[in-house]
């Protein structure tokens, strides 16, 4: 029965988070400020979720084969690649290392 609770808990949660992002005024929001940080935010989350996910594994730091990925994705993407080679070059660098036993 905790569990149910817990989901409830949650949408309810969630469904007061989003009246609360309706009642901003529109003022507010017209911020150059505010408009500045809403553009930027979504990059930082995804930056640290991508150095999360790439070198860490439970609570230690690692350096493996997606680190070489990530390395090899970033230099595709400065060299201005389509977006599927990007992420070729990404899987075929880490498996090449992982199959040199990285």
């Amino acid at each position: 029965m905790s569990v149910w609770i817990a989901i409830i808990a949650t949408a309810v949660g969630c469904y007061l988070v989003k009246l609360l992002g309706l009642l901003v005024p529109a003022n507010a929001l017209e911020r150059p400020l505010v408009q500045k940080l809403s553009a930027l935010l979504p990059v930082a989350l995804l930056a640290a979720l991508t150095a999360q996910q790439t070198f860490a594994t439970g609570q230690t730091l690692v350096l493996d084969a997606r680190g070489a990925g990530l390395a090899a994705a970033a230099l595709a993407l400065v060299l201005r690649a389509p977006f599927l080679v990007v992420v070729g070059a990404a899987v075929a660098v880490t498996a090449g290392v992982r199959a040199l036993g990285g």
